[in-house]
């Protein structure tokens, strides 16, 4: 079959009855670039998650990746860390970043989460009209991320522009340079705020109560299996893109999913207790989580759908698998009270997303807030007037237009 442009905007304004074809006539397909496949069944999505012969290592990368600077003296686009890396080196890279990245201290970030979320309420609640991604959507990850590692709040802004470029899908010479400057600008930055950090740490206090994450991952990365410089600096570098740009997408998508199903929004309203499974079918139905980070196969690698030839690269197609009516009863249903919801959107295998509970706890807070003070949210602009991209995998708008009615005036 043909396969549209999958890197264009009108594709990614509705990817999913391509991603149901292609399921459908060729699960596995080549696409997207030379010697590129795209999965999209759940059982061999599932399965190319967890399969090591599909190597996350950029030294695997072939040439024409290179030449991109997609990745670049054997780094990924945020660096060296465990995402970018096979066992034992992610293995040990891991296991010194849980040391740090402890449950006990994304659990004791709610209040604070609860607090930035309810100033940036507050904020639009002011205002007739806002756009839900610049006043809301963009500053509570980036928000939380920066505090979790002590980043100066004057910085913010540059490190999602930084972001932008390294995960920007732009071809040429000027997308190229544009990576490249970025990732220039935000290693200086990085550098200079490890050094500060390390002038400032304590340790007579382990990890796990040092009082930001930076210096706990500073603390966690010394000695014996713990990480080398550029190892300690790409992982700093992965939380903060990670942090902030696929939590942006999954409140924007999140928000415009609820808005197209009013029912489903006005039944989380008066039943609160719902959020948790709601959280997770928004992470499976609302597109975010578009694609997973590429993998390269080290060997002919194959499966019920297709065999991916050694040396070629692979896009596990998240959105697609997230729908595959095989795994998924009404797949394409927004269904808040959906119990059974294995999703693929934070990965599976050893690459399961580490940072999950901090985005599901952002989340829940975040929609809750939503739904609460704004009853009558509303678009402000037709949907099809909403403009969509792929930044490094993660689907989202542009701006997200959105007219306000506070819980004050559905009173009145």
């Amino acid at each position: 079959m043909n396969v549209p442009d999958l890197w264009s905007e009108e594709f990614h304004a509705d990817p999913f009855p391509v991603y149901a074809r292609l399921r459908e006539e060729a699960p596995i397909h080549p696409a997207g670039g030379p010697g590129t496949w795209i999965i999209t069944r759940y059982d061999d999505a599932r399965a190319a998650l967890a399969d090591p012969r599909l190597s996350k290592d950029p030294r695997h990368a072939p040439g024409w990746v290179r030449r991109m600077e997609i990745m670049t003296g054997g780094e990924g686009p945020t660096g060296t860390n465990m995402i970018n890396n096979n066992p034992p080196d992610h293995t040990r890279q891991r296991r010194s970043v849980s040391r740090a990245f402890t449950r006990r201290r994304v659990e004791a970030l709610e209040p604070r989460i609860r607090e930035i979320t309810d100033d940036l309420v507050a904020k639009m609640a002011v205002q007739a009209e806002v756009d839900l991604v610049k006043a809301f959507a963009v500053p509570l990850p980036i928000i939380v991320i920066c505090e979790m590692l002590g980043v100066p709040a004057a910085h913010r802004d540059d490190l999602h522009a930084w972001t932008a470029a390294l995960l920007s899908p732009a071809p040429g010479r000027r997308g190229t340079a544009e990576r490249r400057r970025a990732r220039r600008a935000m290693e200086s930055f990085m550098i200079e705020l490890i050094a500060a950090a390390r002038r400032e740490l304590d340790r007579n206090l382990p990890p796990d109560q040092q009082p930001d994450l930076l210096r706990a991952l500073i603390l966690a990365a010394e000695g014996e299996g713990g990480l080398s410089g550029r190892e300690l600096l790409g992982m700093i570098r992965l939380l903060v893109v990670a942090g902030h740009e696929t939590m942006a997408g999954l409140i924007t998508t999140g928000v415009l999913t609820l808005l197209a199903h009013p029912e489903q929004a006005a039944l989380l309203r008066a039943r609160p207790d719902l959020m948790p499974g709601a959280i997770e079918e928004l992470l499976r139905v609302g597109g975010a989580a578009d694609r997973a980070t590429l993998r390269f196969a080290t060997e002919d690698v194959s499966f019920p759908g297709g065999t991916v030839p050694a040396g070629e690269v692979v896009s596990v197609c998240i959105n697609a698998a997230n729908r595959d009516p095989e795994r998924f009863p009404h797949p394409d249903a927004f269904d808040v009270t959906r119990t059974d919801n294995p999703h693929l959107s934070f990965g599976h295998g050893i690459h399961f997303c580490l940072g999950a509970p901090l985005a599901r706890l952002q989340a829940r807070i975040a929609f809750s807030a939503l739904l609460r003070s704004f009853p009558g949210l509303a678009l402000a602009c037709p949907p099809e007037r909403l403009r969509w991209h792929n930044t490094g995998g993660v689907r989202s708008v542009r701006s997200l237009p959105v007219r306000l009615s506070p819980l004050e005036e559905s009173h009145a």
